[in-house]
This record gives C-alpha cells, structure tokens and sequence, in this order.
C-alpha cells in the first residue's frame, strides 16, 4: 500500500538538474508515532485488503501499534474492529467471535478463486427452483464441514495457501468443522442471464463463505461463486457502530482519538471484578488473588478507580475461588490510559 506522506513535487526545487545541483534537499517529514490504546470499528472499503486499511487508520492516527482481529478480502467490505495499543492483548477474542454477512451468490458460474476476482472455470444452466433453494439451505444450517479454500491465508510448510495456488499447485486440504447458526434467504432471482441468491448468513469462526458458496451451487446441481459479500457483525460490534474510511480521513486528529472505544471494549462479555491496589498490585505481578468468586471463564480485572476513570488490569478466569490472571496489561499502559483519559474528560 502506498504510505502517504509529502508529494515528491515538495522535495524538488523549481527548474532543471543544474539548478539543483548545490540546493540542500528538503529533509523528508516523518510521522511522530504516540502510543494510543483502544478499539475502532472501521466499516472496510471495497478493494483494500484488512492489512491495508489497517495500516491506513494507524497512520492517520499516528499510532505506534496496531492490528486487526479477522481478515476480510478486498472484495469484502463491513466490519473490521482494529486494535490500537493494549487493545490488540484481547483481539484473539474477536478473532473467536460469531461473524454475520450479507453475501450475493452467483448461480451458474464458478471462478477460480470462489468470487468475482477469479477466471471463469465453469458455467451451466441453472434449473432449481426456489423450493429446492429454501431446502438446500436448511441443509447448510447447523454443524458442517468445509474444506478451506486454496485462496486463504492458511499455511503448509510455512507458506500461506494463496501462494501455492497463484503457482498453480493445489494441494490436499483437511475438512474442518464449522458452524452456521443461520442462513437466511432474502432474495432470489433464478430466471435470466445472471441468476442469483442474496442471503444473511450467522457462523462461526473459521468459516468460508466463498467456500459455503460453491457448496450450496454443487449441492444446487449448478456452479455458484460470491459476487459479493459484506461483514455485518463481528461478535458485538455491527455497522451501526462503524464509520467509513472516506468520513475517518474527513476527521481533524482530536474527532479521530474520540472516536476509539476504550480497551474495555473488547471485554464487555466478561464478568467483572474489581480488587484493591494491594491486591492489584500482586494481580498484575501475575499472582493469583483468592476470593469469593464463583467460577467463570471470562473475567474483566479493574483496580482501583483513578477519579471517575475505570483502571483496567487485564483478563483473568475464576477456577476454585482463585483468579487466575490471563492477559495483563503493563503498568504503563495503565498509566497512559488514564493520563489519556483524564486528558480527554477533562
């Protein structure tokens, strides 16, 4: 992806190769990073890969470290929680989330890849009716097995799978199981030159919808691939809470901070416990702290409150009246938040 950054028209002095020949460049600007801890729900473009958004988000926001929790394609757009500082401790959560899409599936014709980006690899009339559609699909719902696309991001022998199918290898894949809570038919269009099915699908992790695709086409006795596919939901987090790339660049840098949801965020599933600051103190060394707790496997750690601000430890699980620290944040992090916090309120 190309970094913005000055304009190479900026660095050169007007006029030809002799008029530069004694001029002291231009030192070139560089992005003074700061250290920023939150969550933003971005809803991704069309035609930017996870990492790209990713890396364009951090750099309007100056941020020192970041990172995604879930890759969508370039062909997919929706929601795409990224993780800024202490936040991305807890992304493998949202990783393991339940995702929700709204996917088009074009019958009659299947693609290399399982959507649009690929070559054409088969057409054939489409014949089924919408009653063998409405039972198809009930017979997608609930457990099933896949097999993982060669276009994924999985990896054999240390190299992702996409590469070795760019060379033209295929190799051999394991099933995997996966989960499809729902599978909702919206529309159908099964008449025509470009027949298709628009359906709202809720699953697991782990799950292929270009995949989930090309399996209800074969089971459908036609090719199928995605022609389109957008995430609605990840776990909690829908496209009611997300803001475009286009409005985010629009943004002066202090409407960007507000916009990222505090770490805590990506815990509000977990039950929470607050300890004293001895107690703290000795959670966050990674001792286990013994109380009357009933057991559970998610838990969200609080310390004492600084003012008004909420001071988030880390993750932690109740076995046997013992909390058990999970991931922790560091005691600058802490400080930080809270500065940052304070700052903000005040």
């Amino acid at each position: 992806m190309h970094r913005a950054g000055p304009s190479q028209g900026a660095l050169a002095p007007a006029g030809g190769g002799d008029a530069c020949a004694g001029a002291a460049r231009a030192p070139r600007q560089r992005v003074q990073r700061q250290p920023l801890h939150g969550l933003l729900l971005l809803d991704k473009p069309l035609g930017l890969s996870s990492n790209q958004a990713l890396q364009k988000v951090k750099w309007l926001l100056r941020a020192e470290k970041a990172g995604h929790t879930g890759t969508l394609d370039p062909l997919a757009s929706g929601v795409l929680p990224l993780c800024f500082g202490a936040a991305t401790k807890f992304s493998q959560l949202h990783l393991d989330a339940d995702k929700s899409y709204e996917t088009v599936l074009r019958l009659g014709v299947s693609t290399s890849t399982g959507d649009a980006e690929g070559r054409v690899t088969q057409t054939c009339a489409v014949r089924c009716t919408p009653g063998q559609v409405v039972e198809t699909l009930d017979r997608f719902t609930g457990p099933i097995s896949q097999v993982p696309p060669m276009y994924s991001a999985l990896k054999k022998d240390g190299k992702p799978l996409y590469e070795y199918a760019r060379d033209g290898q295929t190799l051999e894949r394991a099933p995997r199981p996966v989960l499809i809570h729902e599978l909702e038919l919206l529309e159908l269009q099964l008449q025509g030159d470009a027949p298709w099915l628009r359906l709202r699908v809720r699953c697991s992790k782990g799950t292929y919808i270009r995949t989930l695709g090309e399996d209800i086409g074969q089971a459908l006795g036609c090719a199928a691939h995605v022609s389109l596919l957008r995430r609605c939901a990840s776990g909690a987090f829908d496209l009611s809470h997300c803001i475009t790339l286009a409005a985010f660049e629009q943004l002066g840098e202090a409407e960007r901070l507000a916009r990222l949801l505090p770490v805590q965020a990506l815990l509000a599933g977990h039950e929470r416990v607050t300890l004293d600051a001895d107690h703290a103190a000795r959670f966050l060394s990674g001792v286990r702290r013994r109380g009357d707790w009933p057991d559970n496997a998610q838990v969200a750690v609080f310390g004492p409150k600084q003012g008004a601000q909420d001071s988030l430890l880390g993750s932690a699980h109740i076995q046997g009246g013992e909390l058990i620290p999970g991931r922790l944040l560091s005691p600058i992090e802490i400080q930080h938040i809270l500065q940052t916090s304070a700052h903000s309120s005040s």
